[in-house]
């Protein structure tokens, strides 16, 4: 079968990692975008505080099947 998809931009951040921020991201997407199937990573960037890294930001497409009006 034939599929189309749609991405959608979003950016994730976290005091932890770069890649706890793509799982913020996921996760939050998740609650009300189906049927994701891939990710990539845009921009990367943090956020600083005192001389140190305060968290991380990174910038995600993320891509997903848009339902088939035929077959619902």
């Amino acid at each position: 079968m034939e599929q189309v998809y749609k991405k959608v931009e979003l950016t994730g951040s976290s005091k932890e990692s770069i890649e706890k921020a793509i799982e913020n991201a996921i996760d939050r997407a998740s609650k009300t975008i189906h049927q994701m199937r891939w990710f990539e990573v845009v921009d990367t960037r943090g956020f600083i505080e005192e001389g140190r890294v305060a968290y991380y930001q990174v910038t995600i497409k993320i891509g997903f099947s848009v339902d088939n009006p035929d077959l619902v």
